[in-house]
Parts: C-alpha cells; sequence; structure tokens
C-alpha cells in the first residue's frame, strides 16, 4: 500500500511537471504539417506542429490549453516520439491508448507516459489524455505516412 502511494505520488508529480513546465511547447516555423484538435467537453485545445521527412517525425511542437492531463500528455508525447519513425510513433500510440483507454499496464516503452495508467478510471478524461496521441494521427495521415486501409 505504501509502495502504492509513492508510485502515486510519483506519477502526480511528472504530470504536474509537465503541465506547468511542458516541454516541446510552442511554434515550429518549419513545420510542413500542422493539425488542431479539441476536446469540447472539457476545453482542451491543441495545435501539434510537426517537421518530416516524410518517414520520420524530425521535429514537433505543441501549444494549446487545457488541463493538467491534455498538457501533459502532449509534453510526454512530443518528448517520446520525436525522431521516431512515423510507425514507431503510431505503435506507441496504440501502446498509450491501450493503457489509458483499455487499462491494459504500461509498456516500458511508454516511459514517464505511465504517470498516465490511472486515466482509464476516469472516463471523463480520457479523451484529454488522447487528444495530442489522435492529433498527431491525423498528422501521420496528412503526411501520408498511415497504412491505405487506415486512412480509407
Amino acid at each position: 500500500m505504501v509502495l502504492m502511494s509513492l508510485l502515486e505520488e510519483l506519477y502526480k508529480e511528472i504530470i504536474l511537471r509537465h503541465y506547468k513546465s511542458p516541454h516541446n511547447y510552442g511554434p515550429l516555423d518549419s513545420a510542413n504539417v500542422r493539425v488542431m484538435g479539441d476536446n469540447p467537453s472539457c476545453g482542451d485545445q491543441i495545435e501539434l506542429m510537426v517537421l518530416t521527412d516524410g518517414e520520420r517525425i524530425a521535429d514537433l511542437r505543441f501549444r494549446g490549453q487545457g488541463c493538467a492531463i491534455s498538457q501533459a500528455s502532449a509534453s510526454l508525447m512530443t518528448d517520446l516520439v520525436k525522431g521516431k519513425s512515423w510507425l514507431e510513433a503510431l505503435a506507441l500510440e496504440q501502446q498509450f491508448k491501450a493503457m489509458v483507454v483499455d487499462g491494459a499496464a504500461p509498456t516500458p516503452e511508454l516511459g514517464d507516459l505511465a504517470a498516465l495508467s490511472g486515466v482509464h478510471k476516469l472516463a471523463a478524461r480520457v479523451k484529454c489524455a488522447t487528444l495530442a496521441w489522435n492529433a498527431l494521427e491525423q498528422a501521420a495521415s496528412r503526411a501520408g505516412a498511415l497504412p491505405r486501409e487506415v486512412r480509407e
């Protein structure tokens, strides 16, 4: 029980740190893909800006406003997928959504995103946590990085 309390406290600290001082926040003038996303039920908004060379996410940044969960998720996501191929990033998206939507155990690849593992217990917050990831999937589609059957 004490270990769980320590873990929950650590997760809370990670979320608050990324909410108060988000990584990769601000404009990316060189972006060649831009996606807007919003969560009308909570008021969260995000603009995801991606510089892609076609196969890889060379750089990405976001800006927007919203609750601690949406902003921390975006910050953590941008840290994790920067420099990855689109296929790697979309595989991480599937792992993340399995964790926050279905309650799957966090995979080691998700790193600090495990801090959001408890979101699956809060149905109203699932959309907050997945907002940036949905924007990433839209960006992949616009960049032509999704397999044809997924785009149709």
